[in-house]
Parts: structure tokens; C-alpha cells; sequence
């Protein structure tokens, strides 16, 4: 059966993960055909030693085999202890009764040649949302493998912090922004996925009102998301503020100008969460346009050169 390289988690309750973790005849048999399996790291001892349950089995990842780096320089301790109550991937390298020695870094090291460094700029693939900060979210894109989705990438509509677009643990799907570089680094991509403006303005027509989040006050208006890639201007009031939901009154809709006129009805205390998505059925993008034909301002994406 093919390898699959999918971010941590995604194995653990598999039909294959459950097959190779059940008698030690079967983990021998993974061993020697090099295949990835999962378990749920429990302990992080004080030698920074990595314990992993593996069905009826005890397994323990050193310090060394913990995390791949395509600059050999060890991880900080960090990236080993928050490992901690999670899944982690691995390759069986001994057993010994009731014991494995495992290797997380082989296995992410096997997803860094045949899968990562494979992949172009445009490709969509799954990934999983590890940690937000302020300047973006880092996602594994398999075995553990943290790449970057800058903010600025998350969507069209601007947002204050990455919170606002996802929540930790959360499956997304996202665009190859650049390529795996000498460093092994990856830059990731999520606007493309979330439609064009006139796919999202299409939604919604003059007259209707509908439920907006508040995502910034400027001194000539502020800017209420409609949806995650598209946002119309309203005129300030004093019960304003970022991050809270609104009912809108839609004036008009503009497309030559990309500009959605609108007229905030109410203002609620309740805070929107980060959104679930329906992505489309694809596996990459070559060239995506933002704007409608005819507006001034081009928005586009440019992945395949010409």
C-alpha cells in the first residue's frame, strides 16, 4: 500500500494504524517495510525523550529522533514538549517485547523528499492549524512538517489577528504559495479557496439585510465582512467595535468598483467565531482572479508562470 503523508492525527484511527499496532508480529512487518505509523505521545521526560503509546505497546522517541530539520541544528525544546498529549508519527526502528524504539524524524524526513519537496506552487492540499500568532498560522502539511500561512494570505477581507479566520486543531485546505527552498520552508496560501468577488457578491442583493462581522474602524467608514473574502463600507457609529457582529442594510452593490455600500441596522455583543469552510473540489490552481473584468484594481493570484 502507498505511503500517504497527511498531517499528524490523521492516522491514528485508521484501519492500516490499527492492522500494524496490534501484535508485534504486525509492528515487525512495519518495521521492515518502513511504513509511518502513529501514536499519542503521554510523557516528555526530563532528558527530553518523547513516550508514545502504540496500542498495547510502549514506545519512546529520543531526543534526536524527535524532530527533522533540513539544517541538521537540533529544534528547541519546545517543539518536542508541546508534542506532549498529541499524535505523532514515527518509523518502528526496534522492538523488544513490549517496547519500540521509534524515530519521528525518519518519517519526517521520508514526508520531506517523496511529498514536500515535490510539491509546486499551486498546489492544494490539507493541512491542520497548530498555533496563531499575531503575523499568521503555522499548519502541519504532514508528519509534523509546520509550514507559514501568513495573514495577509488568510482571505481578501482583512482581519485583526489569525483567530478571526481559524482556531487551533482546525482542517483547512490551502494553496502552495512558494515552493519547498534550500531551507526546507514552504509559504502557504488560503484566499484563493474562498471565492472571487463576484462569486461572494452573487450571495447577496440590494435591499436585504444581512449579519456582517465588524473587522476595522477607519476615520471614513468602517468595514463589515459580509463573508470571509469580501467586505462592504458603512458609515462609523459610537456602538461600533472590531470584532463584534452587525445586522447591515445593503445598499448597493458596485462590481466595477469591487465596492458593496451598506447601512449598520444593529450591533450585537456576541463575537463570531473563526468559520468552518467549503472548499472547492480541487488540487491546484494556476491563475486566480480576484476582481470582476473591467475594475481598476486587479486582485489576482499568478502561480503557473506564463
Amino acid at each position: 500500500m502507498k505511503q500517504e503523508y497527511r498531517f499528524e492525527g490523521k492516522l491514528l484511527g485508521t484501519e492500516l494504524n490499527r492492522y500494524y499496532t496490534q501484535s508485534t508480529e504486525a509492528l515487525t512487518e512495519a518495521m521492515e517495510n518502513g511504513t509511518i505509523l502513529e501514536g499519542v505521545s503521554y510523557l516528555c521526560d526530563s532528558d527530553r525523550h518523547l513516550h508514545v503509546r502504540v496500542g498495547e505497546y510502549d514506545g519512546i522517541i529520543p531526543r534526536a529522533e524527535c524532530v527533522y530539520t533540513a539544517s541538521g541544528l537540533p529544534e528547541k525544546d519546545i517543539a518536542v514538549i508541546s508534542r506532549v498529549g498529541k499524535p505523532v508519527c514515527f518509523k518502528i526502528k526496534g522492538i523488544a517485547g513490549k517496547r519500540l524504539l521509534l524515530s519521528r524524524r525518519e518519517a519526517q524526513l521520508e514526508c520531506t523528499r517523496e511529498y514536500i519537496e515535490n510539491l509546486c506552487a499551486g498546489d492544494v492540499i490539507p493541512a491542520r492549524v497548530t498555533r496563531l500568532d499575531p503575523f499568521g498560522a503555522f499548519c502541519d502539511i504532514g508528519c509534523g512538517v509546520i509550514s507559514l500561512l501568513p495573514i495577509d494570505c488568510m482571505s481578501v477581507s482583512r482581519i485583526a489577528h489569525p483567530r478571526d479566520r481559524f482556531r487551533c486543531g482546525q482542517e483547512i485546505r490551502v494553496v502552495v504559495k512558494s515552493p519547498c527552498d534550500r531551507f526546507g520552508r514552504i509559504t502557504l496560501s488560503h484566499r484563493e479557496l474562498l471565492g472571487t468577488w463576484e462569486e461572494n457578491a452573487a450571495r447577496f442583493t440590494p435591499g436585504q439585510t444581512a449579519a456582517g462581522v465588524i473587522r476595522s474602524v477607519e476615520d471614513y467608514g468602517v468595514f463589515i465582512e459580509l463573508a470571509p473574502n469580501l467586505a462592504g463600507l458603512a458609515e462609523c457609529r459610537d456602538d461600533i467595535t472590531v470584532g463584534k457582529t452587525a445586522a447591515v442594510y445593503i445598499k448597493s452593490i458596485i462590481p466595477e468598483r469591487m465596492k458593496i455600500k451598506l447601512a449598520v441596522i444593529d450591533v450585537s455583543e456576541r463575537l463570531m467565531p473563526a468559520p468552518d469552510y467549503d472548499y472547492p473540489d480541487i488540487t491546484h490552481i494556476s491563475r486566480w482572479k480576484y476582481s470582476p473584468e473591467g475594475c481598476e484594481k486587479v486582485i489576482e493570484s499568478v502561480f503557473d508562470p506564463v
